[in-house]
Order: C-alpha cells, then structure tokens, then sequence
C-alpha cells in the first residue's frame, strides 16, 4: 500500500466526517504528530494505528484502506431514477432509491448531498400525497351524506378533485426527477421541493 493513497484516504475521509485534526487526536488517543505524518505520507501506520483511525472515523480498518472517493454520475443518475418507483407504488420512491444511497455511501462524490435531498423529498411527496386523499376521502364521504338535489354532481366534482390532486402530485414528482436527472448530468446541485430534512447530517 502506498503511503500517499492511505494519506489521502484518511484526509478526505476525516473532512468529510467534519473533523479536524485536532478532533481526529482526541477520538484516536493517537498524536497530532502521528495524524499529520500519516496525512502528509510520510509513514504508514501500524495495525494498532490503523485501527485506532478507523474507529475515530467510523469505519472499518478493511473500510479505510479500500475506501476511496470516486465520481460516478452514472449510479448518481441511476439513484436519482430510481425514485421513479413511486409511480408503482409511493413507498417504493422511497425503499429504492434508499438501499442504492446506503449500498454506496460515503465511497462516491456527492452521493450523500443527492441521496438526503431525494430521499427527504420522497419522504415528504408521500406524506402530503396520503394526507391530501385522507381529506379528498372525507370531503368526498361528505357529499355523499349529503341531502342535496345535486348529489351525483357533487360526487363527480369529488372524485375529479381527488384524480387532478393526483396527476398533479405525480406530475410534479415526475418532472423534478427528470430535471435533476439533467442536473446531475451537468454536475449542477440537485434541487428538491417542498421537502423536510428528515434525514440530516
């Protein structure tokens, strides 16, 4: 193993976990000297070393030494697709697109920033879709409590709501999909809304 790979393994991946090298010591018990001259490529840590690394930065010993960062828009756009599962079944925008974000996670370039953003607007898709036809269903119960010469009328005006409330959800769920299909493709930034951050940092 080269020294240079392992330093920039463990440099990018305490950046990415948010520490500093200071923070990365005190998890580690190791020094700040030790830290920066694994950094800097200037020695290979013992197995004790390594493992007491690994353990600060959340993965395993095995994990750090394969673990790279690459680029990879094709998964990226393949994850993003994949929400396109809610069109047989709204979970299913969520389940998918979440076991390919967990399969590959911290190992691609900005998996994780699409993968919270897809997922944390699925989530949240599916909770106004369900509400929005629990109250479609009780306005639609209503009119047909009702005592009114128009009934049928009503019914009807009831169940065309509930399917354009529909198209209009699934269209909108569609589009920003295919949009930041495009985007990924462009390396631009996703954009999804409305969403809540459900899943954070």
């Amino acid at each position: 193993m080269k020294n240079k790979n392992l330093a920039k393994k463990v440099k990018e991946l305490r950046r990415r976990k948010g520490f500093s090298q200071e923070e990365l010591t005190e998890n580690s018990g190791l020094s700040l000297r030790t830290i920066q001259r694994i950094e800097n490529g200037e020695t290979e840590p013992t197995g004790e070393t390594l493992k007491r690394i690994s353990n600060a930065l959340n993965v395993s010993p095995e994990e750090l030494i394969d673990w790279t960062i690459v680029e990879d828009n094709g998964f990226l756009k393949a994850m993003n697709l994949s929400a396109l599962t809610f069109i047989l079944f709204p979970l299913l925008g969520i389940l998918v697109p979440l076991i390919m974000w967990i399969s590959k996670k911290d190992k691609l370039k900005n998996i994780n920033i699409i993968g919270k953003n897809i997922l944390n607007f699925q989530i949240t898709w599916t909770i106004i879709l369900f509400v929005g036809f629990i109250i479609n269903s009780i306005i639609l119960a209503k009119d047909f409590d009702s005592k009114e010469v128009l009934l049928v009328n009503s019914i009807i005006s009831s169940q065309k709501r509930i399917l354009i409330f529909f198209l209009i959800m699934y269209g909108i769920n569609a589009v920003l999909i295919i949009v930041n299909t495009f985007r990924i493709q462009k390396n631009k930034e996703v954009f999804y809304q409305p969403k809540i951050n459900f899943i954070r940092n």
